[in-house]
């Protein structure tokens, strides 16, 4: 019975800003000392909340967990952009937000419901040619993402402070809330980069 697998858990993580999913799972991993491990969905280092994480013989029910919708909320700083869509890089465009009401701001989130088509951003762990997204990214290289179709389910704006606006959005597997960030900003007439993100829920 001693070489029986064992079970495995599935583990909820609350990751903390700052770590790779990567360096979270990592961390788990060794202070539960599991032989196998890994997480259902991965969380940039700047976003912080919930990270599945499946060990043993839990880890073949992460792709049934993947393919659930995920509920993040976050803040869009507007009138001011950066390569990354988020705090990871400097600030490299600004834009007039002097034009955007409070109105316009609710009544475009419809815009955004149902089937969407985007393009992730190069800061990403997407693998190109072998190659992590955002590794060629940071050394300078120019990176061509392809478009794909993402579907939001619920998208609302839970404050309004200029130029700062709170969301909560309800999204299908595959969605970049920085690119949801981005465009968002972008059809307010300005252009925008997330400043917080939090994973909330990841289906049940």
């Amino acid at each position: 019975m001693q070489n029986e697998p064992k079970p495995g858990e599935i583990l909820l993580l609350d990751k903390p800003i700052g770590w790779s999913s990567f360096q979270a799972l990592k961390k788990l991993k060794y202070t539960i000392k599991a032989k196998k491990a890994g997480h259902a969905g991965t969380l940039d280092p700047l976003a912080t909340g919930l990270l599945i994480v499946c060990t043993e013989r839990s880890t073949k029910k992460i792709s049934v967990i993947q393919n659930q919708e995920k509920t993040y909320t976050g803040t869009i700083f507007l009138g001011a952009a950066t390569a990354s869509g988020d705090l990871e890089e400097e600030i490299n465009e600004r834009a007039e937000i002097s034009h955007i009401t409070e109105e316009q701001i609710h009544k475009e989130t419809l815009n955004f419901l149902g089937d969407v088509e985007q393009i992730p951003p190069a800061f990403s762990a997407i693998k190109i040619n072998g190659q992590r997204a955002y590794a060629l990214a940071r050394s300078g290289q120019e990176v061509e993402m392809k478009k794909r179709v993402i579907h939001i389910y619920d998208f609302k704006i839970t404050r309004v402070a200029m130029p700062e606006i709170d969301f909560e959005v309800r999204c299908s597997k595959g969605t970049y809330i920085r690119t949801l960030g981005m465009d968002f900003a972008r059809a307010l007439g300005t252009v925008g980069h997330l400043t917080a993100l939090r994973r909330t829920k990841i289906g049940e």
